[in-house]
């Protein structure tokens, strides 16, 4: 009895709302603006570390959702709630396919928060950060998407930022994204589409499925912004010492991204990363490359 009364309260929430698909408005966390919009293919590298929740057991999320780390779930800024995506630790190989619900991680030098069951499946230590690849499951996704029919973009978080306070153009993927494929997981059947009727999507546990494939590892960057024009991408290097422009991409495409490091010492990044976001570049991320 005791067992079937969690179930309930981990696939229901808390709260009178219950779960729903939310996007959201533009807003503030850790002193750094978040932009959320949908994206089903996004690849990027980063920082993770775990991620407290809400609150206490059942505590509900940013979508409504039951929060519980004994779950295999996961936190991001952006992305759509729910979503699904699949996380590898670069520096054991392992992946796991988690199911995002909630809006975090606080710190912006952190790609991604991780709930302590799903931390402990990864390798990440308590208090420490690994280095990982973030890729979602589109289709999977997708299927959480369509299950709300005529869904509307739910608003989250109070206060709203003007477009004009990111530093970098949104003509390349966001820092980090890389176009390399997550590491195999066993497939999982997409949940189901709801009903025309129905008005919030099921929150359905994963298989707590571990893939093991090679670590690895590699360097951590932080990168300020990514721009078609060269002058775009020097005007903002001058603003930040230390810092540097790379070209790549092919000839007609070429594009400039301006980047600190690297480094191997997560404390390093960390601290290039504040000193960035000190300047005015509210853009910067740590990625791994």
């Amino acid at each position: 009895m005791k067992a079937a009364l969690l179930l309930l309260l981990l696939l229901a929430g808390c709260g009178g709302a219950g779960p729903r698909y939310l996007v959201g408005e533009p807003y503030r966390m850790g002193g750094v603006w978040s932009y959320p919009r949908e994206d089903f293919s996004l690849v990027e590298t980063g920082l993770a570390a775990r991620h407290p929740g809400p609150g206490g057991f059942g505590a509900a999320t940013a979508n409504g959702e039951g929060w519980s780390g004994g779950r295999a779930l996961a936190a991001h800024r952006t992305l759509q709630l729910p979503a699904v995506v699949t996380v590898t630790n670069l520096e054991n190989g392992r992946a796991l396919t988690l199911r995002v619900n909630d809006r975090g991680p606080v710190n912006p030098g952190r790609v991604i928060g991780l709930s302590d069951r799903a931390a402990e499946l990864l390798g990440v230590p308590a208090g420490g950060a690994a280095q990982v690849r973030v890729a979602v499951d589109g289709d999977r996704s997708r299927a959480l998407s369509d299950a709300t029919p005529g869904r509307t973009v739910e608003r989250f978080a109070i206060e709203t930022a003007p477009r004009a306070a990111v530093a970098s153009e949104s003509l390349a993927p966001p820092p980090g994204a890389r176009g390399a494929s997550a590491a195999p997981v066993q497939p999982v059947a997409a949940p189901a589409a709801a009903a025309p009727s129905a008005a919030r999507p099921a929150d359905i546990a994963l298989p707590e499925t571990v893939a093991i494939g090679a670590s690895q590892p590699g360097r951590l960057f932080v990168e300020a912004g990514t721009f078609s024009r060269a002058d775009a991408a020097q005007r903002l290097a001058a603003r930040i010492p230390g810092a540097r422009i790379e070209p790549f991409g092919l000839r007609g495409e070429r594009q400039f991204r301006v980047r600190l490091g690297p480094w191997t010492d997560v404390a390093q990044a960390d601290a290039a990363l504040e000193r960035t976001l000190a300047s005015g570049v509210s853009g910067a991320r740590i990625l791994v490359d």
